[in-house]
């Protein structure tokens, strides 16, 4: 994979007014304190962040897991806006990647498989009869390092962690720094590096469920989507890339143009009775820049605004298609299609598609990766 240069932007949101202020502004604070003990004994820590128009992010060690993300709607009113759980032992229990950070590969790899210079790998088969999202104890499982950091009117917290040399069978001891920035203009930038001794597939990316009415609410279905997505990368019966490069045009999957996520979600497209709703990769329509906005959200009532920005070429839409009714936060059950997921990534089973974006990192490579989550309040 090419380096990236990352560049760090002050994104606008067209059409959208400006984030809301709190009536005072607040001091900027990161703190830690306790979340829960693993059975292995190793203690987890969450990091709260304040910007100082009152935004919340709270994070934890295990998984890098943003487990809440407070912002206001268009009355100032604020919500927690991520799917997830009050407690550590939740998040133990396999839960469906709520807020967490997703590697060595995230998404599919066909059968658990690929050959890299000349040898085949093989991986856990997890999502039979594939790979998925880094095998049965993915960076999702794991309890990272972590340090806060404050700058200004800025905070942030930064995860590391080395996963091993044929760590979920994947060659090569794997340096990785994810960074989690909250800004005054209440955008969330995630940057990803990392680094590896030997050459191995990699593929980050960021699991959070949204809803903007507010987590435990209501489904989602009334969101209205934009994706800046001319193409998309068709599936088959198991989720898995036939390799074509397919136009949305003429499709449910097309949302060029703002369109309510219900509208569409139960067409009788093959893609869409394989998928069970939305679980697609995107192609980004890249603009010439490093960084460059792949989706718009909206919800109506609440007024919220989310968009989206990335390094990434690809970005995986996922409506939640397969939650039942799971027991979060504060009680609420997270019924079918209650949170979306916009997965900045490369492309699903890239190590066995050499038409992809490529995805192998080489030793004498440094992976490096942007995504900013933007929030606002509309007009």
């Amino acid at each position: 994979m090419k380096p990236i240069t990352i560049l760090l932007l002050s994104l606008a949101i067209v059409g959208c007014a400006a984030p809301p202020i709190a009536p005072a502004a607040k001091e900027p604070s990161v703190t830690k304190t306790e979340f829960g003990m693993t059975p292995e004994g190793e203690s987890v820590d969450v990091y709260t962040l304040i910007n100082p128009n009152g935004m919340e992010v709270r994070a934890i060690t295990f998984g890098g897991i943003i487990t809440s993300i407070r912002v206001p709607d268009k009355n100032g009113k604020f919500d927690d806006v991520a799917l997830g759980f009050d407690n550590l032992e939740a998040y133990l229990r396999n839960p469906p990647f709520f807020g967490a950070i997703i590697g060595r590969y995230g998404n599919r790899i066909a059968k658990g498989r690929f050959t890299l210079d000349g040898k085949t790998y093989t991986l856990a088969i997890n999502n039979a009869p594939n790979h998925l999202h880094g095998g049965n104890r993915g960076f999702d499982k794991l309890v990272w390092k972590a340090e806060s950091f404050k700058k200004d009117d800025t905070v942030g917290v930064v995860f590391t962690h080395t996963s091993p040399d044929g760590d979920e069978g994947y060659p090569g001891n794997l340096s990785l720094k994810v960074t989690y920035t909250l800004t005054p203009r209440n955008t969330i930038e995630v940057d990803y590096e990392a680094a590896t001794d030997k050459a191995t597939p990699v593929n980050l990316t960021q699991h959070t469920y949204f809803n903007l009415a507010g987590e435990g609410q209501v489904d989602i279905l009334n969101h209205v989507l934009r994706l800046n997505a001319t193409r998309y990368t068709p599936v088959d019966a198991t989720l898995i890339p036939t390799g074509e490069l397919a136009s949305v045009e003429g499709t449910p999957l097309d949302f060029r143009e703002p369109t309510r996520i219900g509208e569409r979600i139960d067409d009788q497209h093959q893609q869409m009775q394989y998928g069970k709703g939305y679980d697609h990769n995107f192609i980004v329509d890249r603009n010439g820049t490093e960084i460059t906005v792949a989706a718009r959200v909206e919800e109506p009532t609440s007024g919220r605004v989310l968009e989206v920005s990335t390094t990434e070429p690809g970005m995986q839409f996922y409506t939640g298609n397969f939650l039942d009714g799971l027991k979060g936060k504060n009680g609420h059950a997270y019924a079918r299609r209650t949170g979306f997921c916009l997965e900045t990534q490369h492309f699903p089973d890239s190590p066995n598609k050499p038409q992809f974006p490529n995805t192998i990192l080489r030793p004498e490579q440094t992976y490096r990766s942007k995504t900013v989550f933007a929030f606002s309040v509309s007009n």
